[in-house]
Protein backbone atom coordinates (compact mmCIF):
# COMPACT_ATOMS: atom_id res chain seq x y z
CA UNK A 1 0.00 0.00 0.00
CA UNK A 2 1.27 3.23 -0.89
CA UNK A 3 1.79 5.73 2.45
CA UNK A 4 -0.41 8.16 3.18
CA UNK A 5 0.29 11.66 1.78
CA UNK A 6 -1.50 14.93 0.90
CA UNK A 7 -4.07 15.29 -1.43
CA UNK A 8 -2.13 18.67 -2.93
CA UNK A 9 0.94 15.72 -2.90
CA UNK A 10 -1.00 12.80 -4.49
CA UNK A 11 -1.51 15.63 -7.51
CA UNK A 12 1.63 16.61 -7.81
CA UNK A 13 3.02 13.11 -7.78
CA UNK A 14 0.64 12.70 -10.80
CA UNK A 15 1.48 15.53 -13.01
CA UNK A 16 5.26 14.22 -12.38
CA UNK A 17 4.21 10.66 -13.57
CA UNK A 18 2.84 12.95 -16.64
CA UNK A 19 6.43 14.21 -17.04
CA UNK A 20 4.86 17.83 -15.69
CA UNK A 21 8.61 20.09 -15.80
CA UNK A 22 6.77 23.63 -15.03
CA UNK A 23 3.46 24.92 -13.44
CA UNK A 24 3.25 28.84 -13.74
CA UNK A 25 1.18 30.52 -11.26
CA UNK A 26 0.22 32.90 -8.54
CA UNK A 27 0.13 31.22 -4.58
CA UNK A 28 -2.70 32.38 -2.29
CA UNK A 29 -3.79 30.66 1.41
CA UNK A 30 -6.00 28.54 -0.42
CA UNK A 31 -3.12 26.78 -2.18
CA UNK A 32 -0.26 26.59 0.23
CA UNK A 33 -0.68 23.18 0.31
CA UNK A 34 -0.10 22.56 -3.29
CA UNK A 35 2.71 25.00 -3.46
CA UNK A 36 4.18 23.75 -0.43
CA UNK A 37 3.98 20.03 -2.63
CA UNK A 38 5.27 22.03 -5.85
CA UNK A 39 8.58 22.47 -3.79
CA UNK A 40 8.84 19.18 -2.44
CA UNK A 41 8.64 17.93 -6.41
CA UNK A 42 10.62 18.01 -9.34
CA UNK A 43 8.41 20.14 -10.96
CA UNK A 44 9.84 23.84 -11.00
CA UNK A 45 6.85 26.13 -9.72
CA UNK A 46 7.28 29.68 -11.90
CA UNK A 47 6.16 32.26 -9.73
CA UNK A 48 4.28 35.22 -12.44
CA UNK A 49 3.34 38.73 -11.61
CA UNK A 50 -0.02 37.98 -12.72
CA UNK A 51 -2.32 35.11 -13.60
CA UNK A 52 -3.16 35.82 -16.93
CA UNK A 53 0.68 35.20 -17.64
CA UNK A 54 0.64 31.93 -16.12
CA UNK A 55 -2.35 31.22 -18.62
CA UNK A 56 -0.37 32.66 -21.34
CA UNK A 57 2.74 30.22 -20.39
CA UNK A 58 0.98 27.58 -19.88
CA UNK A 59 -0.70 27.99 -23.63
CA UNK A 60 2.40 28.44 -25.26
CA UNK A 61 4.30 26.07 -23.62
CA UNK A 62 1.82 23.14 -24.54
CA UNK A 63 1.60 24.45 -27.58
CA UNK A 64 4.94 24.46 -28.77
CA UNK A 65 6.05 21.54 -27.21
CA UNK A 66 3.18 19.42 -27.30
CA UNK A 67 3.16 18.10 -23.81
CA UNK A 68 0.66 19.76 -21.35
CA UNK A 69 1.37 23.10 -19.84
CA UNK A 70 -0.18 23.96 -16.54
CA UNK A 71 -1.17 26.91 -14.52
CA UNK A 72 -2.39 27.36 -11.28
CA UNK A 73 -3.82 30.31 -9.12
CA UNK A 74 -6.08 30.46 -5.90
CA UNK A 75 -9.62 30.86 -5.58
CA UNK A 76 -12.02 33.75 -6.68
CA UNK A 77 -10.03 36.86 -8.42
CA UNK A 78 -7.23 34.82 -9.01
CA UNK A 79 -9.10 32.17 -10.47
CA UNK A 80 -10.53 34.59 -13.27
CA UNK A 81 -7.52 36.26 -14.06
CA UNK A 82 -6.73 33.03 -15.50
CA UNK A 83 -9.56 32.82 -18.15
CA UNK A 84 -8.21 34.78 -20.89
CA UNK A 85 -5.49 32.85 -21.34
CA UNK A 86 -7.19 29.34 -20.88
CA UNK A 87 -9.46 30.53 -23.34
CA UNK A 88 -7.14 31.50 -26.03
CA UNK A 89 -5.48 27.81 -25.03
CA UNK A 90 -9.04 26.68 -25.90
CA UNK A 91 -9.16 28.23 -29.23
CA UNK A 92 -5.38 28.00 -30.43
CA UNK A 93 -6.09 24.06 -29.02
CA UNK A 94 -3.51 24.10 -27.05
CA UNK A 95 -2.82 21.07 -23.78
CA UNK A 96 -3.11 22.62 -20.78
CA UNK A 97 -4.26 21.97 -17.31
CA UNK A 98 -5.59 24.92 -15.15
CA UNK A 99 -5.53 24.28 -11.19
CA UNK A 100 -7.24 26.43 -8.85
CA UNK A 101 -7.47 26.47 -5.40
CA UNK A 102 -10.49 26.95 -3.73
CA UNK A 103 -12.32 27.54 0.06
CA UNK A 104 -12.77 24.58 1.76
CA UNK A 105 -15.75 22.46 1.11
CA UNK A 106 -18.09 23.45 3.76
CA UNK A 107 -17.96 27.05 2.68
CA UNK A 108 -19.40 25.86 -1.23
CA UNK A 109 -23.14 25.66 -0.56
CA UNK A 110 -23.39 28.89 0.83
CA UNK A 111 -22.64 32.70 -0.11
CA UNK A 112 -18.96 32.77 1.13
CA UNK A 113 -15.74 35.02 0.86
CA UNK A 114 -14.32 34.84 -2.55
CA UNK A 115 -16.71 31.68 -3.36
CA UNK A 116 -17.93 31.31 -7.01
CA UNK A 117 -18.66 28.14 -9.00
CA UNK A 118 -15.54 27.96 -10.80
CA UNK A 119 -16.47 24.83 -12.63
CA UNK A 120 -19.16 26.04 -14.14
CA UNK A 121 -17.43 29.19 -15.25
CA UNK A 122 -14.07 27.38 -16.60
CA UNK A 123 -16.90 24.97 -18.70
CA UNK A 124 -16.99 27.67 -21.33
CA UNK A 125 -13.21 27.67 -21.81
CA UNK A 126 -12.05 24.31 -21.33
CA UNK A 127 -12.56 20.77 -23.09
CA UNK A 128 -13.84 19.46 -19.14
CA UNK A 129 -14.17 21.09 -15.75
CA UNK A 130 -14.04 19.48 -12.46
CA UNK A 131 -14.07 19.52 -8.85
CA UNK A 132 -12.11 17.20 -7.14
CA UNK A 133 -14.75 16.47 -3.71
CA UNK A 134 -12.34 14.50 -1.84
CA UNK A 135 -8.61 13.18 -2.35
CA UNK A 136 -9.44 9.52 -3.40
CA UNK A 137 -10.36 10.56 -6.61
CA UNK A 138 -7.49 13.08 -7.22
CA UNK A 139 -5.17 10.68 -9.40
CA UNK A 140 -8.42 9.84 -11.55
CA UNK A 141 -9.28 12.97 -11.75
CA UNK A 142 -5.89 14.78 -12.65
CA UNK A 143 -5.53 11.50 -15.41
CA UNK A 144 -8.91 12.11 -17.00
CA UNK A 145 -7.56 16.34 -16.94
CA UNK A 146 -4.20 15.30 -18.45
CA UNK A 147 -6.11 13.06 -21.24
CA UNK A 148 -8.78 15.29 -21.98
CA UNK A 149 -6.29 18.25 -22.70
CA UNK A 150 -3.87 16.02 -25.28
CA UNK A 151 -6.33 13.94 -26.94
CA UNK A 152 -7.32 15.53 -30.35
CA UNK A 153 -7.82 18.50 -30.68
CA UNK A 154 -6.20 19.33 -27.79
CA UNK A 155 -7.13 22.11 -25.34
CA UNK A 156 -7.47 23.14 -21.83
CA UNK A 157 -8.51 21.12 -18.36
CA UNK A 158 -9.74 22.84 -15.41
CA UNK A 159 -9.20 21.22 -11.99
CA UNK A 160 -10.91 23.04 -9.05
CA UNK A 161 -9.36 22.27 -5.42
CA UNK A 162 -10.92 22.74 -2.53
CA UNK A 163 -8.25 24.02 0.41
CA UNK A 164 -9.52 20.86 3.02
CA UNK A 165 -8.78 18.58 -0.20
CA UNK A 166 -5.83 19.43 -0.56
CA UNK A 167 -4.60 19.55 2.64
CA UNK A 168 -6.66 15.74 3.37
CA UNK A 169 -4.90 12.30 3.91
CA UNK A 170 -4.98 9.70 1.16
CA UNK A 171 -3.44 6.54 0.40
CA UNK A 172 -4.56 6.20 -3.05
CA UNK A 173 -2.07 5.66 -6.04
CA UNK A 174 -0.78 7.53 -9.03
CA UNK A 175 -2.42 7.03 -11.96
CA UNK A 176 -0.44 7.18 -15.14
CA UNK A 177 -1.81 8.41 -18.86
CA UNK A 178 -1.12 6.37 -22.01
CA UNK A 179 -1.27 8.61 -25.05
CA UNK A 180 -4.52 7.94 -27.03
CA UNK A 181 -4.72 5.88 -29.70
CA UNK A 182 -5.21 7.26 -33.26
CA UNK A 183 -6.71 5.36 -35.89
CA UNK A 184 -5.41 4.59 -39.50
CA UNK A 185 -7.36 5.63 -42.47
CA UNK A 186 -8.73 2.61 -44.25
CA UNK A 187 -7.01 1.87 -47.34
CA UNK A 188 -10.11 2.47 -50.04
CA UNK A 189 -10.01 6.22 -48.92
CA UNK A 190 -6.59 5.73 -49.48
CA UNK A 191 -7.35 4.51 -53.08
CA UNK A 192 -10.29 6.49 -54.05
CA UNK A 193 -8.09 9.68 -52.92
CA UNK A 194 -5.07 9.16 -54.85
CA UNK A 195 -7.36 8.15 -57.73
CA UNK A 196 -9.22 11.64 -57.50
CA UNK A 197 -5.61 13.73 -57.55
CA UNK A 198 -4.40 11.92 -60.42
CA UNK A 199 -6.65 14.01 -62.46
CA UNK A 200 -6.71 16.92 -60.63
CA UNK A 201 -5.07 19.78 -62.83
CA UNK A 202 -4.95 22.32 -60.44
CA UNK A 203 -4.25 21.15 -56.73
CA UNK A 204 -3.85 23.30 -53.59
CA UNK A 205 -2.34 22.27 -50.63
CA UNK A 206 -4.08 24.10 -47.40
CA UNK A 207 -2.39 23.66 -44.02
CA UNK A 208 -3.36 24.08 -41.28
CA UNK A 209 -2.43 24.22 -37.47
CA UNK A 210 -3.40 20.34 -37.12
CA UNK A 211 -0.80 19.31 -39.15
CA UNK A 212 1.97 21.45 -37.42
CA UNK A 213 0.49 20.10 -33.77
CA UNK A 214 0.91 16.37 -35.53
CA UNK A 215 4.34 16.93 -36.67
CA UNK A 216 4.02 16.12 -39.57
CA UNK A 217 6.40 18.94 -41.43
CA UNK A 218 8.48 16.00 -42.85
CA UNK A 219 5.47 14.26 -44.45
CA UNK A 220 3.59 17.02 -45.62
CA UNK A 221 6.58 18.40 -47.60
CA UNK A 222 7.26 14.65 -49.18
CA UNK A 223 3.17 14.85 -50.03
CA UNK A 224 3.47 18.50 -51.62
CA UNK A 225 6.14 17.88 -53.86
CA UNK A 226 5.00 14.06 -54.75
CA UNK A 227 1.52 16.06 -55.81
CA UNK A 228 3.10 19.07 -57.73
CA UNK A 229 1.28 21.14 -55.85
CA UNK A 230 1.42 24.78 -54.61
CA UNK A 231 0.94 25.34 -50.61
CA UNK A 232 -0.64 27.84 -48.53
CA UNK A 233 -0.24 27.64 -44.82
CA UNK A 234 -2.80 29.19 -42.09
CA UNK A 235 -1.43 31.96 -40.14
CA UNK A 236 -0.80 29.04 -37.24
CA UNK A 237 0.55 27.19 -39.47
CA UNK A 238 3.57 29.18 -40.60
CA UNK A 239 6.61 27.44 -41.42
CA UNK A 240 4.80 23.92 -41.75
CA UNK A 241 6.44 23.74 -45.06
CA UNK A 242 9.58 26.52 -45.20
CA UNK A 243 8.65 29.12 -46.97
CA UNK A 244 11.57 29.09 -49.24
CA UNK A 245 9.78 26.04 -50.57
CA UNK A 246 10.01 26.84 -54.69
CA UNK A 247 5.76 25.66 -53.83
CA UNK A 248 5.04 28.00 -51.33
CA UNK A 249 2.71 31.08 -51.75
CA UNK A 250 1.56 33.53 -49.11
CA UNK A 251 0.03 32.30 -46.22
CA UNK A 252 -3.83 32.45 -45.82
CA UNK A 253 -5.66 34.80 -43.55
CA UNK A 254 -6.27 38.28 -44.25
CA UNK A 255 -10.01 39.81 -43.97
CA UNK A 256 -9.66 41.60 -47.60
CA UNK A 257 -8.41 40.12 -50.35
CA UNK A 258 -5.07 38.65 -50.70
CA UNK A 259 -2.42 36.85 -53.09
CA UNK A 260 -2.82 33.12 -51.66
CA UNK A 261 -7.11 33.77 -52.93
CA UNK A 262 -6.28 33.93 -56.42
CA UNK A 263 -4.53 30.42 -56.01
CA UNK A 264 -8.32 29.05 -54.37
CA UNK A 265 -9.97 30.75 -57.17
CA UNK A 266 -8.04 29.11 -59.79
CA UNK A 267 -7.88 25.69 -58.21
CA UNK A 268 -10.34 22.68 -58.78
CA UNK A 269 -9.15 20.86 -55.92
CA UNK A 270 -8.39 21.98 -52.23
CA UNK A 271 -6.00 19.37 -49.99
CA UNK A 272 -6.84 20.44 -46.43
CA UNK A 273 -4.96 19.12 -44.19
CA UNK A 274 -4.71 19.65 -40.27
CA UNK A 275 -7.15 22.79 -41.42
CA UNK A 276 -9.33 24.39 -38.33
CA UNK A 277 -12.40 26.40 -39.47
CA UNK A 278 -11.20 28.54 -35.73
CA UNK A 279 -8.37 29.89 -37.80
CA UNK A 280 -10.07 31.19 -40.94
CA UNK A 281 -13.66 30.92 -42.15
CA UNK A 282 -13.66 28.26 -45.06
CA UNK A 283 -16.13 30.94 -46.62
CA UNK A 284 -13.50 33.27 -47.50
CA UNK A 285 -11.70 31.11 -49.40
CA UNK A 286 -14.03 28.55 -50.91
CA UNK A 287 -16.49 30.37 -53.16
CA UNK A 288 -17.00 27.81 -55.68
CA UNK A 289 -19.11 25.02 -54.85
CA UNK A 290 -18.16 23.22 -57.89
CA UNK A 291 -14.14 23.26 -56.39
CA UNK A 292 -13.62 19.29 -54.20
CA UNK A 293 -12.39 19.33 -50.66
CA UNK A 294 -10.18 16.26 -49.91
CA UNK A 295 -10.27 16.97 -45.90
CA UNK A 296 -6.56 14.92 -44.01
CA UNK A 297 -6.60 15.17 -40.55
CA UNK A 298 -6.60 13.22 -37.13
CA UNK A 299 -10.41 14.15 -36.40
CA UNK A 300 -13.70 14.34 -39.27
CA UNK A 301 -14.14 17.84 -40.39
CA UNK A 302 -16.65 20.41 -38.65
CA UNK A 303 -19.59 21.14 -39.91
CA UNK A 304 -19.59 24.07 -42.24
CA UNK A 305 -21.83 25.39 -44.91
CA UNK A 306 -18.73 26.09 -46.93
CA UNK A 307 -16.62 23.62 -46.17
CA UNK A 308 -18.03 19.85 -47.15
CA UNK A 309 -15.31 17.75 -48.32
CA UNK A 310 -16.59 15.31 -50.59
CA UNK A 311 -13.52 12.64 -48.97
CA UNK A 312 -12.03 12.65 -45.38
CA UNK A 313 -9.15 10.95 -44.92
CA UNK A 314 -9.40 10.72 -40.88
CA UNK A 315 -6.34 9.22 -39.03
CA UNK A 316 -2.86 9.74 -37.85
CA UNK A 317 -1.90 12.63 -40.49
CA UNK A 318 1.74 11.73 -41.06
CA UNK A 319 1.23 7.98 -41.62
CA UNK A 320 -1.84 9.23 -43.85
CA UNK A 321 0.32 11.67 -46.18
CA UNK A 322 2.99 8.97 -46.29
CA UNK A 323 0.46 6.30 -47.97
CA UNK A 324 -0.61 9.00 -50.40
CA UNK A 325 2.98 9.80 -51.35
CA UNK A 326 3.98 6.39 -51.38
CA UNK A 327 1.00 6.03 -54.23
CA UNK A 328 1.35 9.08 -56.39
CA UNK A 329 4.68 8.39 -56.54
CA UNK A 330 4.68 5.06 -57.63
CA UNK A 331 1.65 6.65 -60.16
CA UNK A 332 4.42 9.18 -61.86
CA UNK A 333 2.01 12.20 -61.67
CA UNK A 334 2.84 15.36 -63.82
CA UNK A 335 1.76 18.29 -62.95
CA UNK A 336 3.11 19.63 -66.52
CA UNK A 337 4.14 23.16 -65.02
CA UNK A 338 3.81 25.07 -62.11
CA UNK A 339 0.57 26.85 -62.32
CA UNK A 340 0.54 28.83 -59.53
CA UNK A 341 4.36 30.25 -60.31
CA UNK A 342 2.62 33.84 -61.78
CA UNK A 343 1.03 34.07 -58.19
CA UNK A 344 4.34 33.39 -55.96
CA UNK A 345 6.58 36.07 -58.26
CA UNK A 346 3.51 38.59 -57.69
CA UNK A 347 3.76 38.20 -53.79
CA UNK A 348 7.55 38.20 -53.32
CA UNK A 349 7.69 41.27 -55.74
CA UNK A 350 4.74 42.34 -53.32
CA UNK A 351 6.78 41.89 -50.18
CA UNK A 352 9.66 43.27 -50.97
CA UNK A 353 7.73 46.78 -51.57
CA UNK A 354 9.62 48.91 -48.81
CA UNK A 355 11.90 46.48 -47.49
CA UNK A 356 14.66 49.03 -47.88
CA UNK A 357 13.10 52.16 -46.61
CA UNK A 358 14.67 54.32 -44.73
CA UNK A 359 11.66 56.77 -43.80
CA UNK A 360 11.34 57.17 -39.96
CA UNK A 361 9.28 56.23 -37.85
CA UNK A 362 10.11 52.60 -39.27
CA UNK A 363 7.56 51.18 -41.79
CA UNK A 364 6.54 47.80 -41.08
CA UNK A 365 8.11 46.05 -44.16
CA UNK A 366 11.42 47.42 -43.17
CA UNK A 367 10.97 46.27 -39.75
CA UNK A 368 10.23 42.48 -40.75
CA UNK A 369 13.06 42.50 -43.27
CA UNK A 370 15.90 43.28 -40.66
CA UNK A 371 14.44 41.32 -38.19
CA UNK A 372 14.56 38.44 -40.31
CA UNK A 373 17.91 39.11 -41.87
CA UNK A 374 19.19 39.05 -37.61
CA UNK A 375 17.43 35.48 -36.31
CA UNK A 376 18.12 32.78 -37.96
CA UNK A 377 15.77 30.08 -39.28
CA UNK A 378 14.95 27.91 -35.69
CA UNK A 379 14.63 31.40 -33.93
CA UNK A 380 11.75 32.30 -32.52
CA UNK A 381 9.38 34.59 -33.12
CA UNK A 382 6.05 35.04 -30.64
CA UNK A 383 3.22 37.69 -32.55
CA UNK A 384 1.51 39.61 -29.70
CA UNK A 385 -2.28 40.76 -31.26
CA UNK A 386 -2.59 43.76 -33.18
CA UNK A 387 -1.80 45.52 -36.57
CA UNK A 388 1.75 44.37 -36.30
CA UNK A 389 0.16 40.29 -36.28
CA UNK A 390 -1.26 41.03 -39.72
CA UNK A 391 1.94 42.21 -40.98
CA UNK A 392 3.40 39.00 -39.12
CA UNK A 393 1.48 37.08 -40.18
CA UNK A 394 1.13 38.29 -44.21
CA UNK A 395 4.71 39.22 -44.85
CA UNK A 396 7.65 37.10 -42.01
CA UNK A 397 9.10 34.56 -44.11
CA UNK A 398 8.94 31.28 -41.85
CA UNK A 399 11.52 28.54 -42.60
CA UNK A 400 10.54 25.89 -39.13
CA UNK A 401 7.21 24.87 -37.74
CA UNK A 402 6.83 26.28 -34.22
CA UNK A 403 8.96 29.37 -35.22
CA UNK A 404 6.16 31.63 -35.28
CA UNK A 405 3.80 31.66 -32.86
CA UNK A 406 0.52 33.36 -33.31
CA UNK A 407 -2.63 33.50 -31.28
CA UNK A 408 -5.57 33.20 -34.11
CA UNK A 409 -8.43 31.35 -32.33
CA UNK A 410 -9.08 33.32 -29.54
CA UNK A 411 -6.27 36.14 -30.94
CA UNK A 412 -5.94 37.55 -27.15
CA UNK A 413 -3.68 40.80 -26.32
CA UNK A 414 -1.23 40.29 -23.85
CA UNK A 415 0.14 36.87 -24.78
CA UNK A 416 3.95 38.31 -26.50
CA UNK A 417 5.89 38.64 -23.44
CA UNK A 418 4.33 35.47 -21.26
CA UNK A 419 4.66 33.39 -24.64
CA UNK A 420 8.23 34.91 -25.04
CA UNK A 421 9.32 33.33 -21.62
CA UNK A 422 7.53 29.93 -22.38
CA UNK A 423 8.87 29.94 -25.50
CA UNK A 424 12.16 30.54 -23.71
CA UNK A 425 11.96 27.90 -21.02
CA UNK A 426 11.59 25.58 -24.13
CA UNK A 427 14.14 26.17 -26.40
CA UNK A 428 17.19 28.04 -24.29
CA UNK A 429 19.70 27.56 -26.98
CA UNK A 430 17.69 29.28 -29.15
CA UNK A 431 16.63 33.37 -29.89
CA UNK A 432 13.31 34.12 -28.93
CA UNK A 433 11.75 37.40 -29.53
CA UNK A 434 8.53 38.73 -28.43
CA UNK A 435 6.83 41.03 -31.23
CA UNK A 436 4.26 43.38 -30.02
CA UNK A 437 2.52 46.32 -29.99
CA UNK A 438 2.70 49.14 -27.11
CA UNK A 439 -0.94 48.34 -26.07
CA UNK A 440 -0.55 44.44 -26.17
CA UNK A 441 3.12 45.18 -24.35
CA UNK A 442 1.53 46.73 -21.28
CA UNK A 443 -1.36 44.75 -20.87
CA UNK A 444 1.25 42.05 -19.48
CA UNK A 445 4.80 44.30 -19.14
CA UNK A 446 4.87 43.04 -15.19
CA UNK A 447 6.08 39.91 -16.87
CA UNK A 448 9.54 41.46 -17.12
CA UNK A 449 10.29 41.30 -13.59
CA UNK A 450 9.52 37.22 -14.07
CA UNK A 451 11.58 37.06 -17.25
CA UNK A 452 14.96 39.22 -15.30
CA UNK A 453 14.43 37.06 -12.69
CA UNK A 454 14.54 33.92 -14.29
CA UNK A 455 17.52 35.41 -15.97
CA UNK A 456 16.31 34.49 -19.52
CA UNK A 457 17.80 36.05 -22.76
CA UNK A 458 15.14 37.60 -24.85
CA UNK A 459 13.52 40.27 -26.49
CA UNK A 460 10.66 42.04 -26.31
CA UNK A 461 10.56 44.15 -29.68
CA UNK A 462 7.74 47.16 -28.91
CA UNK A 463 5.78 48.31 -31.92
CA UNK A 464 5.14 51.59 -30.81
CA UNK A 465 2.64 54.02 -32.64
CA UNK A 466 0.58 55.29 -29.14
CA UNK A 467 -2.43 53.74 -30.36
CA UNK A 468 -4.37 50.71 -30.83
CA UNK A 469 -3.52 50.76 -34.63
CA UNK A 470 -5.16 47.90 -35.63
CA UNK A 471 -8.72 49.46 -34.38
CA UNK A 472 -7.71 52.65 -35.66
CA UNK A 473 -6.91 50.66 -39.01
CA UNK A 474 -10.66 49.61 -39.40
CA UNK A 475 -12.54 52.63 -38.34
CA UNK A 476 -10.02 54.32 -41.21
CA UNK A 477 -11.53 51.53 -43.49
CA UNK A 478 -14.99 51.74 -42.49
CA UNK A 479 -15.65 55.42 -41.63
CA UNK A 480 -12.83 57.27 -42.88
CA UNK A 481 -11.73 58.90 -39.85
CA UNK A 482 -10.61 57.35 -36.18
CA UNK A 483 -11.42 58.15 -32.60
CA UNK A 484 -10.60 56.39 -29.07
CA UNK A 485 -7.74 55.14 -30.34
CA UNK A 486 -4.66 57.12 -29.17
CA UNK A 487 -2.75 56.92 -25.52
CA UNK A 488 0.29 58.09 -23.65
CA UNK A 489 3.26 55.69 -22.80
CA UNK A 490 5.67 55.39 -20.60
CA UNK A 491 9.31 55.79 -21.34
CA UNK A 492 9.89 52.37 -22.68
CA UNK A 493 13.63 52.13 -21.95
CA UNK A 494 13.86 53.75 -18.71
CA UNK A 495 10.59 51.36 -17.92
CA UNK A 496 12.89 48.39 -19.54
CA UNK A 497 15.65 49.52 -17.19
CA UNK A 498 13.42 49.87 -13.93
CA UNK A 499 12.90 46.08 -14.24
CA UNK A 500 16.23 45.55 -14.40
CA UNK A 501 16.09 44.91 -18.04
CA UNK A 502 18.42 46.53 -21.09
CA UNK A 503 16.27 49.29 -22.88
CA UNK A 504 16.92 50.29 -26.24
CA UNK A 505 15.56 52.76 -28.35
CA UNK A 506 15.71 53.21 -32.21
CA UNK A 507 16.11 56.95 -33.25
CA UNK A 508 15.76 56.02 -37.13
CA UNK A 509 15.85 53.64 -39.66
CA UNK A 510 19.44 53.20 -40.01
CA UNK A 511 19.46 52.14 -36.07
CA UNK A 512 16.97 49.53 -36.89
CA UNK A 513 19.63 46.68 -37.79
CA UNK A 514 22.75 47.25 -34.79
CA UNK A 515 19.57 47.72 -32.36
CA UNK A 516 18.29 44.57 -33.13
CA UNK A 517 21.84 43.05 -33.05
CA UNK A 518 22.84 44.50 -29.73
CA UNK A 519 19.61 43.72 -27.81
CA UNK A 520 19.99 39.95 -28.98
CA UNK A 521 23.68 39.88 -28.07
CA UNK A 522 23.23 41.42 -24.32
CA UNK A 523 22.70 37.86 -22.50
CA UNK A 524 19.94 39.50 -20.99
CA UNK A 525 16.07 40.56 -21.22
CA UNK A 526 15.95 43.93 -23.73
CA UNK A 527 13.22 45.84 -24.82
CA UNK A 528 13.11 47.53 -27.90
CA UNK A 529 11.42 50.61 -28.42
CA UNK A 530 10.60 51.30 -31.80
CA UNK A 531 8.42 53.74 -33.79
CA UNK A 532 6.33 52.12 -36.39
CA UNK A 533 4.18 54.03 -39.29
CA UNK A 534 1.01 52.53 -39.49
CA UNK A 535 -0.01 54.42 -42.28
CA UNK A 536 1.61 51.53 -44.60
CA UNK A 537 -2.18 49.77 -42.98
CA UNK A 538 -3.86 51.39 -45.59
CA UNK A 539 -1.99 51.38 -47.98
CA UNK A 540 -1.56 47.71 -47.64
CA UNK A 541 -5.49 47.52 -47.59
CA UNK A 542 -5.43 50.00 -51.35
CA UNK A 543 -3.05 47.96 -52.96
CA UNK A 544 -4.97 44.48 -52.12
CA UNK A 545 -8.08 45.52 -52.79
CA UNK A 546 -6.89 45.98 -56.37
CA UNK A 547 -4.92 43.02 -56.80
CA UNK A 548 -6.81 40.61 -59.18
CA UNK A 549 -5.75 37.53 -60.27
CA UNK A 550 -5.42 38.35 -64.20
CA UNK A 551 -2.39 40.94 -63.26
Amino acid sequence: MPEPMRGADLLVRCLEAADVRYVFGVPGEETLDLVDALDRSSIRYILTRHEQGAAFMADVWGRLTGEVGVCASTLGPGATNLITGIADAYLDRAPVLAIAGQGATKRLHKRSHQIIDLTKLFSAVTKRSKRIDDSESIAELVAEALSTATTHPPGPSFLELPENIAGATTDAAVIRVSPPAIPRAHDALIDDAVARLMVARRPLVLIGSGAVRCRSTEALEAFVEALGAPFTTTFMAKGAISDRHPLALATTGLSENEHSRCGFDQADRVIAIGYDLIEYDPANWHRDPEQSILHIDVTPAECDRAFVPDLSLVGEVSDTLARLTHALRDRDRSMGGDWAAPLRERFEHHRADAADSDAFPVKPQRLLHELREVLAAEDVVISDVGAHKVWIAYQWPTYVANTCVISNGFAAMGIGLPGAIAAKLAFPERNVVAATGDAGFLMNAQELETAVRLELALVVLVWNDNGYGLIEWHQERHFGRSNDVTFGNPDLLRFAESFGARGFRVENAGDLAPTLRAAIDCGTVAVIDCPVDYRENLRLTERLGRLTCNN
